[in-house]
């Protein structure tokens, strides 16, 4: 897979660096702005950007149009930042980590566009069932190459995966990334009990 730069969602045309540039700013003075303050009006939106209302309303007609861009954005961003882990083709425990810690960064930094990505969106739609099936292919690597048991169930693995991710996400500042993918990763492949209980 290629990564390729992320230009912000405005709609079917291309746009100009310097229009690239406004609406990146827009967007990124909603995620601070929301994050902050989910209830945060376009105008604060706008003074946190550094441009006029009237600007932000020419890229966004409305409050929603913005929200719906906003976590377009990021899901694009999400996808791109797994890619960066190269799960295809990097051995598949550090793919794991690399993944895992890319993921969080995404989310610590874009905690509320991508709490607002919903499914109904085609688009948010298509690369998260991308991103599903890229996680599937690491965990099958990892079970071919002997990370993960070779009577792991691959699809509860992965939303077990998830879970753990969402739960990270949740304590941003406890942690750096590096951090959390560790914990995440170790709790995936050890989880907290003894190598033998058994012996017990």
């Amino acid at each position: 897979m290629t990564t390729q730069r992320q230009s912000p969602p405005t709609g079917n045309r291309p746009l100009r660096a310097d229009a690239e540039r406004t609406v990146t700013a827009i967007l990124e003075a909603a995620e601070r702005t929301l994050g902050a303050d989910p209830a945060a009006t376009v105008e604060q939106i706008a003074e946190a950007a550094g441009v006029a209302r009237t600007t932000v309303h020419r890229r966004f007609a409305t409050r929603e149009a913005l929200i719906d861009a906003l976590a377009t954005w990021a899901t694009r961003r999400f996808a791109a930042a797994v890619e960066a882990a190269h799960p295809d083709t990097a051995p598949p425990l550090v793919a794991l980590y690399r993944t895992t810690a890319n993921v969080l960064g995404i989310k610590a930094s874009w905690g509320f566009a991508m709490s607002r990505a919903s499914a109904v969106n085609p688009e948010v739609a298509r690369i998260h069932a991308e991103v599903r099936t890229t996680c599937e292919r690491l965990f099958l690597r990892a079970r071919d190459a002997g990370v993960l048991r070779p009577d792991t169930d691959i699809a509860w693995t992965r939303r077990v995966y998830y879970a753990l991710i969402h739960e990270a996400a949740q304590h941003p500042d406890e942690h750096d990334p590096d951090t959390l993918a560790t914990l995440v990763v170790d709790t995936l492949l050890h989880g907290a009990g003894t190598p033998r209980p058994d012996r017990l």
